[in-house]
């Protein structure tokens, strides 16, 4: 019996012992472990941050370090402060390459020419100035023109007298002025006007009895005798040709017709040409004929 007792009091004991008593309980709850020092730092910055005056703060994001061994961050970082200004984080634009000079000089050319208003005008093209006049009969066989204007003046330069051309010869003679007479007189100065010899005129060629029909019975042809330039001189292709000082120029506005027009006569041609530059838009099977 007594063995029983003890028994008993031996395992209550042991109860006793093994159970926490309330005074060895923990007061609080265990302290969170410490993050690692990189986390530490990145949740300082950022609470500084956000406790900071407002005019200390900055939105603006940082560019990343050049590593030494990461040539493609290095090339990201230059390709960025190319298109990002310095301190501004605005992107700015590209600077345009500059225009090839002879471009630039066209636009420029293209500007100082004064602006033309198609009234007036006459081909479709604004720097052709005139009257539309449409057909022409001819007197005789051959004669005539469908759709004829009569030009006053082309590319700036005054014609002496209304010349009565089909619009492919009024095309052909402001080319030309453009890219021959212009610059072959451009040394004396700008010519102004041209003296107009003969243009439409329905008659054989030369005037000879039996010939072909002449291109100007066709309003196919000029006649150009002289140029008259801006400070009032006259270069006549009569005269102008055997002079020294205007020989070269006036051999350089002949060359350049030839292609623009498909006929083209001069002095040297024969004795019918030796005052006036012939000028017609016939074509030939072998090209043009310039003489």
């Amino acid at each position: 019996m007594i063995r029983g007792y003890l028994h008993i009091l031996l395992m209550i004991c042991a109860l006793a012992c093994a159970a926490p008593s309330a005074a060895d309980a923990p007061l609080q709850s265990l302290r969170p472990q410490l993050r690692p020092s990189e986390n530490v730092a990145l949740l300082t910055a950022l609470r500084n941050a956000l406790t900071a005056p407002p005019e200390r703060l900055s939105v603006r994001p940082r560019l990343r370090p050049v590593l030494q061994d990461a040539p493609m961050v290095a090339a990201t970082t230059a390709l960025v402060s190319v298109f990002i200004s310095p301190g501004s984080g605005v992107a700015a634009s590209l600077r345009p390459v500059p225009r090839p000079a002879k471009l630039a000089k066209r636009a420029e050319q293209e500007r100082a020419r004064p602006k033309r208003s198609r009234r007036g005008s006459v081909c479709g093209d604004r720097d052709i100035r005139g009257t539309e006049v449409g057909r022409v009969p001819g007197k005789l066989k051959g004669c005539g023109a469908a759709n004829a204007v009569r030009v006053t003046e082309v590319s700036g330069v005054k014609l002496s007298q209304a010349a009565l051309l089909t619009c492919d010869t009024a095309q052909a003679l402001k080319s030309w002025v453009d890219n021959g007479v212009k610059p072959a007189f451009r040394r004396l100065g700008p010519v102004v006007s041209m003296r107009v010899a003969a243009h439409y005129s329905c008659r054989t060629r030369n005037n000879r009895p039996g010939a072909k029909i002449s291109e100007h019975g066709k309003a196919k042809a000029i006649d150009i005798s002289a140029f008259h330039l801006a400070d009032g001189e006259v270069v006549t292709v009569l005269h102008g040709w055997r002079k020294s000082s205007t020989q070269k120029m006036l051999s350089k506005a002949h060359s350049r017709a030839c292609g623009t027009f498909g006929t083209v006569l001069g002095p040297k041609s024969d004795r019918y040409h030796q005052d006036h530059f012939h000028l017609d838009t016939a074509r030939h099977r072998g090209g043009p004929y310039c003489k």
